[in-house]
């Protein structure tokens, strides 16, 4: 299990954006994680991505990792942010782009003022 620790440590690290998914932001394997990768993509987030499926060590690692009992996680800068539900509501709060701007992450406000007129 240290193993697994090691190296989510080490990918949270080395990105400022990462997703702990079911599968990959061109294909994601579940509802969930499709929906937070979809934000991220529709808001022109860069992001690495970590299909948990691929490796059963990372996919306990993770839940061990940030104490969260789901997958997807999202990791801004080192820091967890949350899972879907959290994510879909910063987003349509406008609280992810704040995060983003504070972060120095870069994106696409249009798009994310399309998500909450959409949803609106």
């Amino acid at each position: 299990m240290t193993d697994a620790k090691t190296q989510i440590e080490e990918t949270v690290k080395a990105n400022d954006v990462v997703l702990y998914m079911k599968g990959t932001k061109d294909m994601p394997q579940c509802g969930f994680s499709s929906r937070v990768a979809g934000v991220l993509n529709f808001m022109g987030v860069e992001f690495a991505d970590v299909n948990v499926l691929a490796d059963e060590g990372v996919r306990q690692g993770i839940k061990d990792y940030s104490d969260w009992p789901t997958i997807p996680q999202l990791y801004v800068k080192g820091e967890f942010v949350g899972g879907c539900d959290i994510i879909t509501e910063m987003t349509l709060s406008g609280e992810l782009d704040t995060l983003f701007t504070k972060e120095n992450i870069a994106f696409n406000q249009e798009a994310a003022d399309k998500i909450r007129e959409a949803n609106g």
